[in-house]
């Protein structure tokens, strides 16, 4: 039982919730030209959290279901595609101001 996958419903539920509140949080927080970027960061560490989980748990790897594996494979590949289609001046400049507004720091 323990290695048993989630119902398909429960994992799309799972999936759509993983997703879509840290989107909706980095949509309403960030600038729009920082929003890929750390949406490509936030998947990446989704994604690594994910199969984490799964190897912690024992998920078997060749199943015909759904599991943890394939979403640490989604996650991976939407962060991939932010991080494509993100502009990576915009977080380099977002980062250099936030450095310029340190009392001590130096260029």
């Amino acid at each position: 039982m323990r290695n048993a996958p989630l119902q398909p419903y429960g994992m799309l539920l799972l999936f759509g919730a993983l997703t879509a509140l840290p989107t909706i949080l980095a949509i309403r927080l960030l600038e729009p030209g920082l929003v890929l970027p750390a949406l490509s960061m936030l998947l990446f560490i989704q994604a690594a959290i994910t199969a984490i989980v799964a190897c912690a748990i024992h998920v078997q790897r060749n199943s015909t279901h759904i599991t943890l594996w394939d979403f640490a494979g989604a996650f991976t590949l939407m962060g991939c595609a932010a991080a494509i289609l993100g502009e990576p001046d915009q977080a380099a400049l977002f980062f250099e101001e936030q450095a310029a507004l340190r009392p001590g720091s130096r260029p």
